[in-house]
């Protein structure tokens, strides 16, 4: 198998994670399985699949997955990287992360279901989704569709390569198409720039602790004048930049945070891939092991639809 993009081809990454968390809390739980066992989260997501490639219609499509939701890399740099999201400390692999009890059982039913369908599903030890979905965006020479809840992608948005964000709002039916003029309007920055804002200002939903006093506003701000993270750090050494004395001061203590932190917020381009095969399945890879899982939890109308719409 191999990893395969041409010009003409649309290549649509899911954040899948991101993706069947949203599925799960926005469908009921009285969604279940024949045994009682909720999989709202699985027909969730089949139905959010579903939609999108009715929608969009990409001819290569791949389930990037979380294999490490929590890289030591990034935690030696910062600490407190999503330190309060960590459930169970382990010494032997990553730290299992605060997942909702009745979500946990549905993930491995999503990834054999995605398996039998032979949808591409890619994780890679050591590094995030988001780092997945960074090299497969890399790679690609066509158009590439990154669905993600995760606006840390933004900073993958790229107009000149025709990458974009597909940001969910209410489901899958109503997205939010993320590319550069939107980012302007929004942030004030593009997506190369979105990084840096993101290092600025922090993110209390990763543990990252930004530079204090340096909101998304400062932080856009200070793009525009200074250009870069580098050029604002160039500018605290020079005593004629225009930088109020808090500013400079608040930049100059953050030194230690501003060196790391890039690297931890920057999505890895340099994952070592799997060679896979990312083309959109048209039939079943596995047609037996798929009818069994769909009697055995009862994914109904919610499969029958998305096999459908991969025949057409």
């Amino acid at each position: 198998m191999r990893f395969v993009t041409q010009q003409t081809r649309r290549l649509m990454l899911l954040d899948t994670a991101s993706l069947y968390f949203r599925a799960y809390f926005g469908v009921p739980e009285s969604v279940r399985a024949p045994d009682g066992t909720p999989v709202n989260a699985v027909r969730g997501l089949l139905e959010f699949i579903d939609r999108l490639v009715r929608d969009h219609h990409p001819d290569d499509l791949v389930a990037c997955m979380d294999a490490d939701w929590r890289p030591q890399w990034r935690v030696d740099l910062i600490p407190s990287y999503k330190a309060h999201r960590v459930a169970v400390e382990t010494e032997s692999g990553p730290d299992e992360e605060e997942v909702p009890d009745t979500l946990s059982p549905q993930v491995p039913v999503i990834e054999d279901v995605l398996d039998a369908l032979g949808i591409a599903r890619v994780g890679v030890a050591r590094y995030e989704a988001d780092d997945v979905i960074g090299t497969f965006t890399g790679r690609a020479t066509g158009p590439v569709d990154i669905v993600t809840g995760d606006r840390d992608l933004y900073q993958l948005v790229d107009d000149a390569r025709g990458v974009r964000v597909l940001y969910p709002l209410k489901g899958v039916g109503t997205l939010q198409l993320t590319d550069e003029a939107w980012l302007r309007e929004k942030y004030g920055v593009d997506g190369a720039g979105y990084a840096d804002l993101a290092t600025l200002r922090g993110d209390p939903s990763d543990g990252l602790p930004g530079v204090p006093g340096i909101g998304e506003k400062t932080a856009a701000k200070l793009l525009a004048e200074f250009g870069d993270l580098a050029g604002i750090m160039a500018a605290v050494d020079d005593p004629k930049a225009k930088l109020t004395p808090s500013q400079r001061k608040r930049l100059t203590e953050s030194r230690p945070y501003v060196a790391v932190a890039p690297t931890v917020v920057k999505v890895a381009g340099d994952v070592p891939l799997p060679e896979v095969d990312t083309a959109l399945p048209r039939a079943p890879r596995d047609p037996a092991a798929l009818d069994e899982l769909a009697a055995r939890w009862g994914l109904g109308g919610s499969l029958n639809r998305l096999l459908a719409t991969l025949e057409t």
